[in-house]
């Protein structure tokens, strides 16, 4: 995502031997978590922001698309923004590729045809306009958001015949998409990756990567019982920089972009950083699949995204040749991902190589109760990121509309190693011990990364003293163990930037009350306590009996 947004490319591989859609040939499985890429582009009919950019060099951006996706067969989605849905050049287009491969579906931007379709009255600039109040569903109420549906699917079902069953954007709320599923029976949907700030559209502490089941009144938010989810998974858009992605621009109002859209001289359109990015996705280890985005929406020209697309489409080819990823539409892996998870599941996504130059590590570690984001630097381990997941908080826009031309989701922030962050100041919670006298960060050797049944064992050597920390990232929370001979006084203490504004209340032995966005809620240590130490931190959380415990799902969320 950039200025303009990016199209989708998602990248999952099944763990089925289902035909592949082109060659009728069984792929050859080399891993035992499905690796999935759904190749998403998705189309606007005009660019108001470059008269250059005109509707046929648009046109020809998909044509172009349509061409190299062709070349290596690959299979993909296309998602349609009104305008260019009622379009005869595109609906000619798409309508004669092959169904078994492509996927047409709907991009759910708000454009002028549509709003005075639906007897409503335009607000925009221009017959496109991006703006959260204006080219979102968020800026309509309830009942216009349902009129707006209903005009879209019914004209869509007059061009090709059905209703699509994936509906794509930078943000959905959870009554159009709701809505959608109960109505037109949607299958998958997309949003945005988490960013701050970026086109002003902020959607900061959610599921990282993959996907999962949104609340019903948040859906940003994963919910964490069935009964009060809106059944249709929403993927993460456009394949972030696991390492990067989350620290680009600290310190900034708007955080850049490190992602596999085609367009970026660093990111999908380098070839080094693209090979970088797949290797570890197909071979790090991940949780329950792994899943990426690739491709691109047509606002940014072929002439952009060209070499970048020459890149990725070959490459990924060839790694579904050699059965390290499925390629599949939105539609089919939506499917795939119902059947076989009734909530959301636990995953996660890690690098145990960095690009040449860098030995930064990575895991983001996912489930329908929190996020965490451990990163080892300078051999050192700090938790970047905790935030937490409450089904019952709802989106400001779930029944009133968006008042101004920016977005923001957010989570139950714990850690935040951006927001709380300066670029002198990189907040999180460091992993420290007391030796001889004196405080000293513990360092190690690179950790190892394995699976379990819905968990994430890793095993940490420590170079400063003999042993090992032994780490487990379940579903429900998080347990940390020193594994050595030696006594040793350790601990994490959390650091932040003097200006952070943070949602800690009180901090007990056994727990850290917090708010955020008028909602109460709690981190529990079932072994290990809290407190407030001398040193300036923030807070520090030690062992008991060489053990941290922590609690992430019984949260306690109220509202203030």
């Amino acid at each position: 995502m950039g200025f303009i947004m990016t199209g989708i490319a998602f990248i999952v591989m099944l763990s089925s031997l289902n035909l592949d859609a082109f060659t009728g040939k069984k792929p050859v499985v080399s891993s035992k978590e499905p690796k999935i890429v759904n190749i998403v582009n998705f189309i606007r009919l005009l660019e108001p922001r470059d008269p250059k950019i005109t509707e046929e060099v648009l046109y020809q951006t998909v044509v172009k698309q349509v061409e190299i996706m062709k070349k290596y067969n690959l299979p993909g989605t296309f998602l349609l923004q009104y305008d260019a849905l009622m379009d005869s050049r595109y609906q000619k287009l798409l309508s004669g590729l092959p169904k078994g491969s492509f996927e047409i579906g709907a991009w759910w931007e708000i454009p002028q045809p549509l709003v005075e379709k639906a007897g409503l009255k335009w607000r925009g600039r221009y017959p496109w306009d991006w703006r959260a109040n204006i080219g979102f569903s968020t800026g309509y109420t309830p009942e216009e958001r349902l009129k707006l549906i209903d005009v879209y699917m019914t004209d869509f079902k007059k061009i090709f015949g059905y209703y699509p069953k994936s509906v794509g954007s930078w943000f959905i709320d959870a009554y159009s998409l709701n809505y959608m599923y109960e109505k037109y029976h949607i299958v998958a949907s997309s949003n945005c990756k988490d960013q701050y700030g970026t086109d002003g559209y902020t959607l900061w502490g959610g599921y990282w990567n993959q996907a999962y089941y949104p609340s019903k009144i948040n859906s940003y938010m994963p919910a964490q019982n069935a009964k009060n989810q809106i059944p249709v998974p929403i993927f993460r858009m456009l394949g972030s920089d696991p390492i990067r992605q989350y620290d680009t621009g600290l310190g900034t109002q708007r955080q850049g972009v490190v992602t596999l859209e085609p367009v970026y001289n660093f990111g999908g359109g380098d070839a080094t950083w693209v090979n970088w990015f797949f290797k570890s996705f197909t071979e790090d280890g991940s949780l329950g699949f792994n899943y990426t985005q690739a491709g691109q929406e047509n606002s940014f020209t072929w002439d952009a995204m060209a070499k970048g697309f020459e890149i990725q489409m070959p490459l990924i080819a060839k790694l579904r040749a050699e059965g390290k990823v499925k390629v599949e539409t939105m539609e089919q892996f939506g499917l795939w991902f119902k059947k076989n998870y009734k909530v959301t599941p636990a995953t996660s996504f890690s690098v145990s190589e960095d690009l040449e130059g860098s030995d930064l590590k990575t895991i983001w570690f996912n489930s329908r109760f929190y996020r965490v984001n451990m990163l080892w630097e300078n051999n050192g381990l700090r938790i970047r990121d905790i935030h937490l997941f409450d089904e019952n908080f709802p989106d400001q826009y779930n029944s009133q509309p968006a008042t101004s031309n920016e977005c923001v989701f957010f989570t139950l922030p714990v850690v935040d190693g951006y927001i709380w962050s300066k670029s002198n100041q990189l907040a999180g919670m460091r992993l420290k011990a007391w030796i001889d006298g004196k405080e000293v960060l513990l360092k190690g050797k690179d950790p190892r990364f394995s699976n379990g049944k819905g968990a994430v064992h890793i095993s940490w050597p420590l170079t400063t003293v003999n042993g090992t920390m032994e780490i487990d990232l379940k579903e429900t929370g998080m347990t940390i163990k020193w594994n050595g001979r030696q006594a040793l006084n350790w601990y994490f203490d959390l650091n932040t930037s003097a200006e952070a504004q943070l949602p800690f209340h009180k901090i007990s032995p056994k727990r850290v009350d917090c708010s955020f966005e008028h909602i109460g809620y709690k981190v529990q240590a079932i072994q290990g306590t809290f407190s407030k130490p001398a040193n300036g931190a923030i807070m520090r959380l030690k062992p008991e009996a060489n053990v941290i415990s922590l609690n992430l799902s019984d949260i306690n969320a109220s509202k203030l």
